[in-house]
């Protein structure tokens, strides 16, 4: 991607992401049409493994739609974004003892290619707070499911089983707890953006 074409979106996306903080859930959208295979590419580097992509994808716009109000306009939108999936596929794979890929090759979008950019930046204030209150608006947005959705994300993301481990727990098919997954997820993403801007 020619450097002109670079800033017009990261211009486009700035304003994308002040629409998303105000309330605007079109915004938000537009902004995971736009990144959603970008970062299931990233995913896919990390992770190598195509069972996780979807739900890893969906986490980390979650991820990001949390944090939406801590974004640095210094900054692109698409290196802050990439740098949440890259630290979301770590902290998945540290977790898995899986091996680290390299994610140094160009990202693929529909307008062309991307080069993998994370801003220099690593100081975080008030982090120990930041995690505290990312943690309670999970929890807080887990206990607002209905007890069918609330179970299996419990299972998947707290207790980290496989959909094969949670169906037998269950008694469900593994496509119907695919299904409530991303039911659930709906509804935790509709919870966290009604409240995003107490936050």
């Amino acid at each position: 991607m020619k450097e002109e074409e670079r800033h017009k979106r990261a211009e486009e996306d700035a304003v994308l992401v002040k629409r998303a903080i105000a309330g605007d859930e079109k915004a938000f959208k537009a902004l995971i049409k736009r990144y959603k295979n970008p970062v299931a590419q990233i995913v896919y580097k990390l992770v190598k493994d195509r069972n996780q992509i979807e739900d890893l994808t969906q986490e980390v716009f979650i991820k990001a739609f949390q944090h939406l109000k801590d974004f640095d306009y210094e900054h692109q939108f698409a290196s802050w974004l990439f740098k949440i999936t890259n630290n979301h596929c770590i902290d998945y794979i540290r977790k898995k003892k899986l091996k680290v890929y390299s994610i140094d090759e160009q990202i693929r979008t529909e307008e062309g290619e991307m080069e993998y950019e994370i801003p220099d930046s690593t100081y975080e204030p008030d982090l120990h707070m930041l995690r505290e209150q990312k943690s309670r608006l999970i929890r807080q947005a887990i206990d607002s499911l209905p007890k069918k959705y609330r179970e299996v994300i419990i299972l998947r993301h707290q207790e980290e089983l496989s959909y094969e481990e949670i169906a037998e727990k269950t008694g469900l098919p593994v496509n119907t707890i695919k299904v409530q997954l991303f039911r659930a997820r709906e509804m935790m993403y509709k919870f966290l953006k009604d409240r995003i801007k107490h936050y």
